[in-house]
């Protein structure tokens, strides 16, 4: 009897610890389909899919691709509505897709993208480097900070001496 008892503490406490280790999700999952998301929204033109991603805060910062900064959720929103209504046929390619967890409740995504558009029915192409940071807010992950960098800046850009190829 005695075996008995100890048997089924046994096996109760590896279904405890086994359906405690399946219901804690893989926070790089969950990060990475919220990157997905945004990446959907953008390829789709659909502003309310994009911002969802984003913490809805006058905070939330974006250094944009061409180099000028955006402060704030609504007006990033405002500035996607403008843009997107004019946009049509976009293709987007990320790779190199990084997920890193830094904390229970930061994290950063980077990759590489490419892009191509017609805006205002002439066609565009543009590709860089990205760095999103993501922030756990209730459930859910969100983009506090977007950072953009173009893969061919401006030749006429300052550019410090030490930073300059020989």
């Amino acid at each position: 009897m005695k075996e008995f008892i100890l048997l089924a503490v046994l096996l109760i406490c590896l279904g405890v610890s086994a359906s405690a280790q399946k219901s804690k999700a893989d926070p790089a999952k969950d990060i990475r389909a919220a990157f997905d998301t945004l990446i959907d929204g953008i390829k789709n033109s659909d502003v309310e899919k994009v911002m969802s991603v984003y913490e809805k805060s006058d905070r939330t910062l974006f250094f944009n691709n061409n180099g000028t900064a955006t402060i704030g959720w609504e007006t990033m929103k405002s500035n996607r509505e403008r843009l997107y209504s004019k946009t049509s046929n976009v293709t987007l390619e990320t790779t190199g897709v990084r997920v890193e967890v830094l904390s229970p409740t930061v994290a950063y995504v980077s990759c590489k993208w490419k892009q191509t558009q017609d805006y205002d029915g002439k066609p565009e192409s543009a590709s860089g480097r990205m760095t999103l940071v993501f922030k756990k807010i209730g459930k859910d992950w969100k983009v506090v900070h977007l950072h953009t960098s173009p893969d061919a800046p401006d030749a006429n850009r300052p550019v410090m001496p030490s930073e300059r190829e020989s």
